[in-house]
């Protein structure tokens, strides 16, 4: 899972990008990074860290140009090293070509494998080096860049949200399932692609709509077209972006990401009622499953856990031993609201257990009588290989196991996970058009060794839409 934006601004786009990336910082703490184009000149600044590490007033003086693209990671595919951190730069006949990409590809083996047979030299380890190439490879015999997004298309399997800067202007795509998130929003002088629209709100920007699955977006000076260029038979949209990664405040395919977690804590209260003296969020991804527990149950809602703001995602750290010593400098307990109290404490996931059982322990040791965990997604019983670290089967402390089991691991008084179809209800798309491969152990695309739920994709011809009025009026493109 990482962030991307692109941006086409007459004022310039260096600094929009960073603060669009500051906004997006949450899908990524292991690096940033820009490219801009003015000129004949592709710009490029990234390295590893945080964005604030990274970039300084000095360093996005000298990325100019009026239009580029930024990148935030959190690794999934290849290591953590240097030559991995993206954009990354193609250069051929006049072009310059630099993309950056989220999600995961389940078939990089083979394509990396057929194009070493045929010549390529790789630099880095990642699936997006591959799209990459696909893409500087059709442009060789073609300068389409709708030809060269089909080709990838059809010979992509996974997620993947990408955007290119192809000398001056951006492109942006999404998988034909749209399994990754991307959004339009609409700037004083340009537009916006972005992975969530809290990037757009924070330029102060204006909301559009979601990019289509297998739709193809052309942001340059004279403003924004699009192209479908894939259809398929059913959407698959990443059920964890609800859950856990996108920011509560994000609004994701026509859905506000905070309703849909306050409506799943009304459904835990539903499902398990229990007598209680106070609901504790675990921040801050809780705390909007917290506060629907709260209104639907009558129970007041207390932060019983003080989260240190200046500490990035435990989740996302990248090794376990990282994530297990980063929990006790990141919570705190607030032991005057949990001595001596029942105490129902909401949590979005349990992935391997360990954290969840250092925050029970924590709350026990501050005086609580009785903790109740409750839980806003279903057991994760299965690998996600589409983007998500989860990790192998025996990793995951509920695959193979009854859900006392788990209990008794984490040592909470009682255990209560959302059904899944209390949460699909709660995220309003039906289960059909939402990746749930992590919560049964089938999965939307093929993948060898597991079982899946196949799509049908079409590849359409598509007609560009260059009326620009439709919109600044804010109406969906026909």
């Amino acid at each position: 899972m990482c962030g991307i934006v692109g941006i086409v601004d007459a004022g310039g786009v260096s600094f929009p990008l960073y603060y669009a990336l500051y906004a997006l910082q949450h899908r990524g703490q292991e690096s940033a990074g820009i490219s801009t184009f003015e000129g004949t000149t592709l710009y490029t600044h990234k390295d590893q860290g945080l964005v604030a590490e990274v970039f300084n007033s000095h360093t996005l003086q000298e990325l100019r140009g009026n239009a580029g693209i930024g990148h935030v990671r959190y690794p999934t595919t290849g290591s953590k090293v240097p030559e991995n951190v993206q954009p990354f730069n193609f250069r051929y006949r006049g072009l310059d070509l630099s993309i950056a990409h989220n999600g995961n590809l389940v078939n990089t083996d083979e394509l990396r494998e057929e194009y070493e047979r045929r010549g390529q030299i790789f630099c880095t380890t990642t699936d997006t080096e591959i799209i990459g190439n696909i893409i500087a490879d059709a442009l060789r015999t073609s300068k389409s860049m709708e030809d060269a997004v089909r080709l990838c298309m059809r010979r992509l399997r996974g997620s993947y949200a990408t955007v290119a800067l192809l000398n001056d202007t951006i492109y942006a795509f999404r998988d034909p399932l749209g399994i990754k998130p991307l959004c339009i929003g609409r700037l004083d002088h340009g537009y916006i692609v972005a992975s969530e629209s809290v990037a757009i709100d924070a330029l102060d920007g204006t909301f559009i709509r979601d990019v289509l699955p297998g739709e193809l977006i052309r942001i340059d000076a004279n403003g924004l077209s699009s192209v479908q260029v894939a259809t398929a038979n059913r959407r698959a949209h990443c059920i964890f972006e609800y859950i856990y990664f996108a920011r509560a405040d994000s609004v994701m395919d026509g859905t506000l990401v905070y309703d849909v977690r306050r409506r799943i804590g009304q459904k835990l209260y539903d499902a398990n009622p229990v007598e209680a003296d106070t609901v504790c969020p675990v921040p801050d991804s809780g705390i909007a499953y917290a506060a629907g527990y709260a209104e639907r149950s009558g129970i007041p809602f207390v932060e019983g856990l003080m989260k240190n703001r200046y500490m990035g995602r435990t989740f996302i750290m990248p090794t376990q031993q990282q994530r297990e010593r980063a929990v006790r400098i990141k919570l705190n307990t607030v032991r005057g609201n949990l001595k001596d109290k029942r105490v129902v404490l909401i949590d979005d996931s349990i992935v391997r257990g360990t954290t969840s059982r250092r925050i029970v322990n924590m709350i026990r040791d501050a005086g609580t009588e009785e903790i109740h965990l409750r839980v806003g997604s279903p057991p994760i019983v299965a690998p996600c290989y589409l983007g998500v670290d989860m990790p192998t089967r025996a990793e995951l402390i509920a695959s193979g196991k009854e859900i006392e089991a788990v209990r008794a691991s984490i040592g909470a008084t009682s255990l209560t996970y959302i059904p899944l179809e209390d949460l699909v209800e709660a995220i309003g798309c039906g289960e059909r058009n939402l990746c749930i491969g992590c919560l049964t152990g089938c999965y939307p695309v093929d993948i060898n060794g597991e079982k899946s739920c196949h799509s049908i994709v079409d590849y359409v011809a598509g007609t560009h839409q260059s009326d620009l009025s439709t919109f600044r009026t804010g109406k969906e493109r026909t």
